[in-house]
């Protein structure tokens, strides 16, 4: 395992900052990605990959971005708003102990879970009987993802997606976190725009597919803080997000 991460390291800090995406350079940071879930990377490490990463990425991004910054988000599920995140006014956001090292073993949620109307639990909206989508808030790029998941794992997160929004100007960039989906449509190295589809709601991950867990989308943002992703609560630009 340490000769895996080691061989994963050495080849993010040594693949070129090209014009045009490198989709293998995103594909070894979702294997990065990975181990880290798995708790098998130091900080250092981790500040050490994702610094440079994060460098390759807005160059990749402003290469294929549209002009102008997202200022306002797209709300992450189609035809819902905030009224279905858990909780009042947000309060099912609680980030107190966690850790982005710590992969899965923390015990905090830093995350908004939106909760779509499924009674039977078969994925699809009761009213319209169709798939919930799941849309990028603004515009990114892919850094990790996986359409895989073992029923008998202990992923949380199932079919999840983390998306980077580079800070345009002197704004700070961001990554935004879909998780439980039960399909994607994106791959690790996609550029996509504001609104567009990348999954549809589902119940995959180690909790989310239990019958006691209603069918929802388990939603974070992240900003770098020396270099290591750290949460913070997103609900006021959810709920002034524009509904698709």
């Amino acid at each position: 395992m340490k000769k895996l991460l080691t061989a994963l390291i050495a080849i993010l800090f040594t693949l070129p900052a090209l014009a045009q995406t490198d989709t293998g350079k995103y594909k070894d940071f979702n294997a990065f990605n990975n181990e880290v879930l798995k708790g098998h990377v130091k900080k250092q490490e981790a500040q050490m990959v994702i610094g440079r990463f994060v460098q390759q990425v807005t160059k990749d991004y402003l290469s294929q971005a549209q002009p102008g910054a997202a200022q306002q988000w797209i709300f992450p599920l189609q035809g819902y708003n905030y009224r279905a995140a858990g909780g009042t006014n947000g309060n099912g956001y609680n980030d107190k102990g966690f850790n982005y090292i710590d992969g899965n073993k923390h015990g905090a949620h830093p995350a908004h879970d939106i909760f779509i109307n499924d009674k039977n639990q078969d994925c699809l909206d009761d009213r319209t009987h169709q798939p919930v989508n799941v849309l990028a808030i603004a515009p990114g790029i892919i850094v990790a993802c996986t359409n895989q998941w073992d029923l008998t794992g202990d992923m949380r997160g199932g079919k999840y997606i983390w998306i980077y929004h580079p800070g345009l100007n002197a704004d700070a960039g961001y990554f935004s976190y879909y998780a439980h989906n039960s399909a994607i449509f994106v791959h690790p190295g996609d550029y996509v725009k504001q609104g567009q589809k990348i999954a549809e709601v589902g119940r995959t991950g180690l909790n989310a597919y239990k019958k006691r867990s209603p069918t929802h989308l388990h939603f974070s943002t992240f900003k770098l803080v020396d270099n290591i992703p750290v949460p913070f609560n997103s609900f006021k630009q959810l709920k002034s997000a524009i509904i698709k």
